[in-house]
């Protein structure tokens, strides 16, 4: 077996000049320090409870003694049919037997009549009316129709519904180039009339 041979220097990994400049100049006194914290979560008390009912449960099974069983002697029960149930039974037998012992020869000979009602003066008379529609529809000679123009109708407004337009297109423009400085300045003054003396009289005898 040969020995391995060691890569030559042309055959090592190149390492990027940024990243080699990078891992030369790095320095340890840069990095911050960080304390490790070790967590153990504790059990709940309930979780204590259930582990601790699982260990008994557990035990309890390992621990068990097949002497302390008692022999028991299974019996198996039979229930008979009642009156009703015989009874149900006797009429389904019987039932089978007479259809499978029945003889055919008994039956009658019947002829089957096939009936093909005509129908009456009235279905007769639209078959009649829808046959002949038919018939005019398919054979209606298209040159004996005569040529007409159609005629495309637009109502104009009459002169009240363009005045009304006129008034309120006059409306909204007013409305628009309303000029608020032409406003005069105004004064709100609250008044708050006091009672007179009869009515504080009147007011302390209720």
């Amino acid at each position: 077996m040969s020995s391995p041979v060691s890569p030559s220097l042309k055959d090592l990994p190149k390492v990027n000049l940024d990243l080699k400049s990078e891992l030369e100049g790095f320095k340890t006194v840069n990095m911050k320090k960080a304390e490790t914290q070790e967590k153990n979560v504790l059990p709940t008390a309930e979780d204590v409870k259930q582990e601790r009912q699982h260990s008994e449960l557990i035990q309890g099974v390992e621990s068990f003694k097949t002497e302390r069983l008692k022999r028991t002697n299974t019996q198996e029960k039979i229930v008979l049919p009642n009156a009703q149930d015989v009874a149900t039974e006797k009429t389904q037998k019987a039932l089978l037997q007479g259809v499978e012992a029945f003889d055919t020869g008994k039956l009658k000979h019947t002829e089957t009549q096939e009936k093909n009602l005509l129908p009456d003066k009235d279905v007769v008379r639209q078959e009649k009316v829808h046959q002949n529609l038919l018939e005019g529809v398919e054979h209606f000679d298209k040159a004996t129709m005569k040529p007409t123009q159609t005629q495309e109708k637009n109502p104009l407004p009459d002169p009240e519904a363009i005045e009304q337009e006129k008034e309120k297109q006059n409306l909204f423009a007013g409305i628009e180039n309303f000029d608020t400085k032409k406003l005069k300045h105004t004064e709100t003054q609250e008044k708050n009339p006091l009672p007179t003396k009869e009515a504080i009289d009147e007011e302390k005898k209720a």
